[in-house]
């Protein structure tokens, strides 16, 4: 199970928020669906691993490792590493090789592992490396500014800068505030219109693909803890 689950926003234009937690004993969990990449060091029997982990484009499950420790760095969607393009990191993660206790390998330099307090300074250092670039068209867009290219040529770069379409985008972002919605009460009724689904059989298909449960599911599990929000429903997660 998880424990001490918490997390906090950046002041950082490249971060979205920074988050950490704790397991004891094991078990699993279904990941929701995520529309950001992020970074995650796992500490577990004295081995530090850092993971890059995509997108996530339906909800799966996922084991839990045993006594581990975890920090995670959530990226906006703006941003992305030129040398390994978020596409190839869909429903996906990559471990990186570990240079020694503390360090480990990324396209060819050694690095220290980050830790929550000095995760800002690190995402500096790789901007000041050029290893994370900001797309000021997808920015733009996901701000409501218009963009003068063509349509084909904004989803070419949504593809290649978020591993996800614009639509797909608009479609997880709007189950995961479904979730929320639902996770504090609200009718499904009301959730679905507000949030501008066509009809409950369509709202009710898009919870169970993003969230992993049908909307009367999340409501009958709502107090029971069985719907976990990291860092602002930055990276949600329901445990079993």
């Amino acid at each position: 199970m998880i424990i001490d689950l918490d997390g906090r926003s950046s002041d950082s234009p490249f971060v979205e928020s920074i988050y950490w937690a704790r397991s004891i004993g094991g078990g699993s969990f279904t990941s929701i669906a995520a529309t950001q990449w992020e970074m995650v060091i796992t500490k577990q029997k004295g081995k530090v691993t850092l993971s890059l982990r995509g997108p996530e484009t339906k909800a799966s499950p996922s084991p839990i490792p045993e006594d581990a420790e975890f920090l995670g760095i959530t990226f906006k969607h703006s941003i992305f590493m030129p040398s390994l393009p978020v596409y190839k990191l869909v429903d996906k993660e990559i471990h990186l090789p570990e240079t020694g206790r503390n360090s480990f390998q990324l396209f060819g330099d050694t690095w220290e592992f980050p830790t929550c307090e000095n995760a800002e300074v690190f995402v500096d250092r790789l901007i000041r490396k050029d290893l994370l670039a900001h797309d000021l068209v997808v920015d733009g867009i996901l701000q409501g500014r218009p963009q003068d290219m063509s349509l084909r040529s904004i989803q070419r770069r949504f593809l290649h800068v978020t591993g996800l379409t614009y639509k797909t985008i608009q479609q997880i972002e709007r189950a995961r505030q479904a979730l929320s919605l639902l996770q504090k009460g609200a009718p499904i009724l009301d959730t679905a219109y507000q949030l501008g689904y066509f009809d409950q059989p369509h709202f009710t298909r898009s919870l169970k693909l993003y969230a992993g449960k049908t909307p009367v599911q999340i409501l009958q599990a709502n107090g029971q803890n069985d719907v976990v929000f990291l860092q602002d429903e930055i990276h949600s997660q329901s445990y079993d």
